[in-house]
């Protein structure tokens, strides 16, 4: 079995009402990668990546760009033990 590991990303600048959670979650389960990602109160979005160490990458370097009608100023990211997660989910 492949090793997996587990980021817990913040990502500020205008990421919310650009379709950014919605161009995650379709990046992450193209990528085989499990999760979620949810809009925070103070206008930043907050994801967790669990899969192989280059598709956790990938969707890591995904933030840095969002979707197409973002405007990212900053990524936070926090390497974690995975927890399991299971498929990708918008949360609310």
């Amino acid at each position: 079995m492949t090793e997996r590991t587990r980021a817990h990303v913040y990502v500020s600048g205008t990421v919310q009402g650009v379709y950014f959670r919605a161009t995650t979650r379709d990046q992450a389960r193209e990528h085989g990668v499990d999760g979620w990602v949810r809009n925070l109160d103070d206008g930043r979005v907050e994801a967790v990546f669990e899969g192989t160490e280059d598709a956790v990458e990938e969707m890591v370097e995904f933030c840095h760009e969002g979707s197409n009608r973002a405007t990212v100023r900053d990524v936070e990211v926090h390497e974690e033990s995975p927890e399991g997660e299971d498929g990708f989910q918008v949360r609310w």
